[in-house]
């Protein structure tokens, strides 16, 4: 999956960019001030991506 059709995903489901860091960006739920990385890498695999959603409590990416 790319990274970019996650962070879409994220953002249209209202989860906000909290900080950048060296190899993570932190997002977070700002319903449930549920917080998680999301690493920086172009690619990544699906199982990552749902774990992702599962971690801030959104629909899972399909």
């Amino acid at each position: 999956m790319k990274r970019k059709d996650l962070v879409k995903h994220l953002t249209d489901n209202g989860c906000v960019l909290v900080r950048e860091g060296g190899k993570y960006s932190v997002f977070q739920n700002p319903a449930t001030q549920q917080e998680t990385p999301v690493t920086r890498h172009p690619e990544m695999e699906n199982y990552a991506a749902r774990k992702i959603c599962k971690q801030l409590g959104i629909p899972p990416i399909g």
